[in-house]
């Protein structure tokens, strides 16, 4: 895990906290300060879990005395009814904790969950499967670290990564041609969303590095890959649910992203029980 990465980490949980805690934990304090407990957490369904380190990073702000043994990893497939990690320290703390750092298990576990669902779909396909831009506020570090532990792989991280040229960028500028021209000048990827096949052929023609294919039905990204014959990386996006996954990379594009991986996702059942 990188180190930008491990600092948005420490914010992010620092500001769950600060929300669920406020001026102190008014019910963990009806329990004597010098208690201890041991805990466990259980997986309550089938999931992939996800989000170890925010839940650490939980407990580790709260109290670095406290001990926590995991039983499975981050990326593994889990059942129902199976204990992923042991706590050890303060009841206080467990207490205080406990709902912060499953908050984050619960949705982090979600996206890796969903995203194993699609790519599964795609089997032995060369189509690779991204996520977008349309994360949970503030977790969108934390969101795009789940899709690669559900098998998926990352879109742009953010507006300063990477290009994405549309509708409105190419009316701003004037036309895809000179939206491109000036893209050019950024040593960055280009990519071009297109909602047609005269649009593709634009962008082709500009020079765009890949192409978004914007709510094409089948037989149009059939024709949109064998027009473009490799000169530009396709992408296919709007409307994809899951049971059209394989009919999309049978048509041989590059890539399918998926808002639903991050927007759609029903939190995994998690609960911690004091032994």
């Amino acid at each position: 895990m990188n180190s930008t990465l491990q600092s948005d980490i420490s914010d992010t949980v620092k500001a769950a906290l600060g929300e669920d805690i406020g001026s102190g934990d008014l019910t963990a304090a009806l329990i004597p300060a010098d208690a201890n407990a041991r805990a466990n957490v259980i997986c309550r369904q089938e999931a992939v879990l996800c989000g170890q380190a925010w839940f650490d990073e939980v407990f580790k702000q709260l109290d670095e005395a406290l001990t926590v043994n995991w039983l499975a990893q981050d990326g593994n497939a889990i059942h129902a009814e199976q204990t992923v990690c042991q706590l050890e320290g303060s009841t206080r703390t467990i207490l205080t904790g406990e709902r912060s750092a499953l908050n984050f298990l619960q949705l982090l576990s979600a996206t890796a969950t969903v995203t194993r669902d699609y790519v599964r779909k795609l089997g032995d396909s060369q189509t690779q499967l991204l996520d977008t831009r349309k994360t949970i506020p503030g977790l969108r570090s934390a969101q795009k670290y789940a899709v690669t532990c559900g098998g998926g792989n990352n879109h742009r991280i953010g507006l300063f990564d990477a290009i994405l040229i549309k509708e409105n960028h190419i009316l701003g500028t004037g036309s895809i041609e000179q939206a491109v021209s000036q893209a050019k000048l950024s040593a960055k990827p280009v990519e071009v969303e297109v909602e047609n096949m005269d649009e593709l052929a634009q962008a082709i023609k500009a020079g765009a590095d890949s192409v978004l294919l914007d709510n094409f039905d089948i037989d149009s990204m059939h024709e949109a890959v064998q027009f473009t014959k490799g000169r530009a990386k396709l992408e296919v996006s709007g409307g994809v649910e899951i049971e059209k996954i394989e009919a999309i990379a049978a048509t041989g594009v590059d890539y399918i992203s998926v808002g639903a991986l991050t927007k759609h996702v029903h939190a995994v059942d998690f609960s911690m029980r004091i032994l």
